[in-house]
């Protein structure tokens, strides 16, 4: 049994793999206790104060994203632990604690040298901790994998994106993000956040393979993707990736809390708003080359099925 002892955080939250119990405490509010599990997506304002706890044999694996700028280190993420051999406890007197929190010399020894792990702690095995409550999810967690698809392409892929209309929260985190899966050898039209916002993308699952072209026009980035790997897309990079057999799934965490894309291929692409006189003059090509390339991918949006 590990336990992840309190700590302040900001960000958004990502469980891609296991499940266990959390607390989070948002500041004047009091503790939330929550189950948590794989697809599961929490928001963390700042000043939140949370712990982490997984009763379980397998693996519980927490994905912490978030902005750094503001960080006691800009860049680094700031662990600000509040009990352990880290912890705030230790910083201070023996009358400082004693007058704070107005207890004995006993309790202030108790808290200031029983709990001699730091960050993460092995608890005994008669360690009895917070049983979740299911009401305490409510305007928390959005579970990525059950919740309702923004986009669907039958043996192509789909999407959720989280916003502040499923999960309210990520508008005072200043975050948004989504859940892409891509069927195998499907493709995800080449696309670009039109906001000006960056991507962080956690790759989740599968493999496949990606392209990432800057604003000149050259491609800057071509290599294979599997899960594990994080990756960044700076502002109005165009990005697409192609699965490989056995599928494709990332999480990706956008800096603002509503993304908008363009996508530059498939039935809603940015070429298909366009006029033909004005296609064929950009491309220099003619009538028929311009009635061909728009006949195509009339009916597929954002993601493409295999190859027939």
């Amino acid at each position: 049994m590990w336990f992840l002892s309190p700590n302040c955080i900001f960000g958004l939250i990502e469980i891609p793999i296991g499940a266990g119990v959390a607390g989070i405490v948002l500041p004047e509010s009091e503790e939330k206790v929550i189950a948590i599990k794989k697809g599961d997506a929490i928001a963390l304002p700042f000043g939140v104060i949370t712990w982490w706890y997984n009763k379980e044999d397998t693996d519980l694996v927490v994905l912490f994203l978030g902005d750094t700028s503001k960080g006691h280190k800009a860049g680094q993420f700031t662990d600000f632990f509040l009990t352990g051999s880290n912890g705030i406890f230790t910083g201070f007197t023996t009358e400082f604690v004693k007058r704070a929190w107005d207890v004995d010399d006993d309790t202030v020894k108790a808290l200031l040298g029983k709990q001699t792990g730091k960050g993460i702690v092995k608890l005994d095995a008669n360690v009895k901790m917070p049983e979740p409550k299911p009401e305490h999810r409510q305007g928390l967690v959005l579970n990525c994998e059950e919740a309702p698809l923004d986009t669907d392409i039958k043996n192509a892929g789909n999407v959720v994106v989280l916003n502040t209309k499923n999960l309210p929260l990520v508008g005072q985190v200043g975050l948004g993000a989504d859940l892409v899966r891509l069927e195998g050898n499907a493709m995800c039209s080449p696309g670009f956040s039109c906001d000006s916002a960056l991507q962080v993308t956690y790759i989740v699952k599968g493999s496949g393979r990606l392209q990432v072209v800057g604003v000149d026009g050259k491609r800057v980035l071509e290599t294979i993707v599997k899960a594990g790997n994080l990756l960044i897309v700076p502002r109005f990079f165009v990005v697409s990736k192609i699965a490989d057999p056995d599928g494709l799934s990332w999480f990706s965490i956008i800096t603002t809390p509503n993304p908008v894309f363009t996508h530059l291929a498939g039935s809603i692409g940015t070429w298909k708003a366009l006029s033909p006189e004005v296609l064929r003059a950009s491309f220099n090509i003619p009538d028929e080359t311009e009635k061909l390339f728009r006949s195509k991918r009339t009916s597929d949006a954002i993601f493409f099925p295999p190859p027939k």
